[in-house]
């Protein structure tokens, strides 16, 4: 079921079960004795909940709920456990945090000889001529905080072509023989929305940024169909275990697709995945443009939102910025499109009924994106196009305000802020840090809508790490004492719509889930500690200390965690 007609129809459906009276048929599956947060402004905390056929049918007391009850209905006690809506991946890349859990993972490494010792150990244990592929290096987390060469993988053994990707997905680091099979010499020209970085005898040190990478990646051998599956199962394994109910995945080819389609058809898909086509595939967008959007399942599967990329980022300085670097100065990243590329292609989705979303860090890229999409609000003012910037993470002060106004949703990441802030200022000097860099409440006042998420494998996808986040601008070791720039910090609630009901608006299934109320999807996330609670008992570092009971998606257990408590077992 494809299209407008198929958009339609759920949420007929969806309207139907809000509308009906209670069925006489019993529920399947009542939770009680719970702390139960709808999200809603009207019973906003309740004690039980039924859900029948995948979507909650009531919520109130235990005693309320108790003629819903019948000989089939399993009712589990919560013991007074937290319940919330399920938890939402704003921004993430599934198989990219399938891969990290796979493969060779060098995140959080602090010291480039242990990154080095890593790679070691996988080249002995990759056949000949294969290639060594791993992801996570930051060199922030260094000593030496600058970035590593050829030379420094060349010493772990020549004979293996090694391509390592930074944890921000926007520069690649490889040995020399990975550049002489890619034929990259002196000569070579940087790439459009790419640079090869050199060094001052104009020799390629063997870090490529952004689209240069394409130049070492385009050699590759591919991945196979089964390697993926298996890497996008991980994933989704791990998802369930950490509360997620939904996974907004950010740049989608069509091979992946298929694999959701298969897992959906095999009843194997545990969470809703909403789809961001890449757009950088033509052939991808010239099918979809021609179809339409796409729902299947119960909102299992949605594919009506295209990704662009406007700048890379400011880790590997490949973000756009208006003023040039701080620390290298003369410099102000990479736009890897234009203002007017984003207009034309924005007005193409649109016309075709997709939303757009654009990855956009720096200021100048992030100016140039709300221009674009001004420009297509104008032109199509009776049309809810819910455009989305992924990131928005270093504003101008006069932007910040065109969120709102212009309908923008800003699409935010808390964890970019606790692992970036220790260098953020270096990179690009207090002043800019403190006026425009992550400011969520700014955005928030302006009345734009506010989504979260980690941008795994990034980030850690779990979402407790960016709710503490969130409401404390803290590093984990509690840095600094009263976080970075705090009068940006979100409360709790605040922080947790923008993990459920916010989440779900931006992916237009506001009518259906974010919220536990009748009528709408079961997707449940049980903790064994209430956030709200830690937080106003100024507690809040143990939010990190909290555990996923379970999580349930369309009224389905997905992830039951009996280690942790075995009474759910009822």
């Amino acid at each position: 079921m494809t299209g407008r007609f198929s958009t339609w129809l759920h949420g007929m459906v969806g309207l139907l079960f809000f509308t009906l009276p209670l069925a006489a048929a019993p529920a399947d599956l009542v939770l009680t004795n719970a702390r139960i947060h709808t999200m809603t402004a009207e019973k906003s905390q309740v004690e039980a909940l039924a859900i029948q056929g995948g979507r909650v049918v009531a919520t109130g007391t235990a005693q309320e709920l108790k003629s819903l009850q019948g000989p089939s209905t399993r009712v589990i006690d919560l013991k007074g456990k937290a319940v919330y809506p399920g938890f939402h991946e704003g921004h993430g890349h599934l198989k990219g945090l399938g891969y990290q859990l796979v493969r060779l993972d060098l995140s959080g490494v602090t010291d480039l000889k242990v990154v080095q010792d890593k790679v070691k150990k996988e080249i002995a244990k990759t056949p000949k001529s294969e290639w060594v592929l791993g992801r996570g290096w930051d060199q922030n987390l260094w000593s030496r905080k600058e970035f590593p060469s050829r030379q420094d993988l060349d010493k772990l053994g020549a004979d293996f072509p090694v391509a390592l990707t930074r944890i921000d997905g926007h520069a690649l680091w490889v040995n020399t023989l990975a550049l002489k099979k890619a034929g990259i010499t002196r000569k070579t020209p940087d790439p459009a929305g790419g640079k090869i970085i050199r060094d001052a005898q104009g020799e390629a040190t063997g870090i490529l940024v952004d689209r240069a990478m394409d130049l070492v990646r385009a050699i590759i051998p591919p991945e196979s169909p089964a390697q993926s599956e298996k890497a996008i199962r991980a994933a989704l394994a791990r998802c369930v275990e950490l509360g997620l109910t939904s996974f907004h995945d950010a740049g989608v080819g069509a091979a992946d697709i298929a694999i959701y389609e298969k897992l959906l058809a095999e009843g194997a898909l545990p969470l809703r995945v909403n789809v961001m086509l890449s757009g950088s595939d033509e052939a991808l967008l010239d099918r979809y443009m021609k179809s339409g959007p796409v729902v299947k399942g119960d909102h299992q599967l949605q594919i009506r939102s295209v990704k662009l990329m406007a700048d890379g980022a400011l880790g590997s300085r490949g973000a756009a910025m208006l003023e040039p670097y701080a620390d290298q100065p003369g410099y102000s990243g990479l736009e890897i499109l234009t203002e007017e590329q984003v207009y034309q292609a924005t007005k193409r989705f649109a016309k075709a009924g997709f939303q757009t979303a654009v990855h956009a860090i720096g200021d100048r890229s992030n100016r140039s994106v709300l221009n674009a999409f001004e420009r297509v609000i104008k032109e199509f003012p009776k049309t809810d196009l819910r455009l989305r910037v992924e990131h928005a993470q270093i504003l101008d002060a006069q932007d910040i305000p065109r969120f709102g106004k212009l309908g923008i949703i800003a699409s935010v990441q808390p964890t970019h802020l606790t692992s970036d802030a220790p260098w953020v200022p270096t990179r690009i000097g207090m002043g800019r840090m403190e006026e425009g860099a992550y400011v969520w409440q700014k955005l928030r006042q302006s009345k734009a809508v506010l989504v979260s998420g980690s941008d795994t494998p990034v980030e850690s996808a779990n979402p407790l790490w960016g709710l503490y986040a969130a409401v404390t601008r803290q590093t984990q070791e509690r840095h600094p004492p009263k976080g970075w720039s705090f009068d940006q910090h979100l409360s709790m609630a605040e922080a947790l719509e923008s993990y459920t009901k916010n989440a779900a608006f931006a992916a237009f299934w506001d009518k259906d889930m974010g919220t536990l109320e009748p009528g709408k999807y079961a997707d449940i996330v049980v903790l064994d500690s209430d956030l709200n609670e830690l937080v106003q008992d100024k507690r809040p570092h143990d939010i990190l200390k909290a555990k996923v009971l379970m999580t349930i998606t369309n009224g389905r257990i997905v992830h039951e965690n009996k280690k942790e408590w075995a009474g759910l077992r009822g």
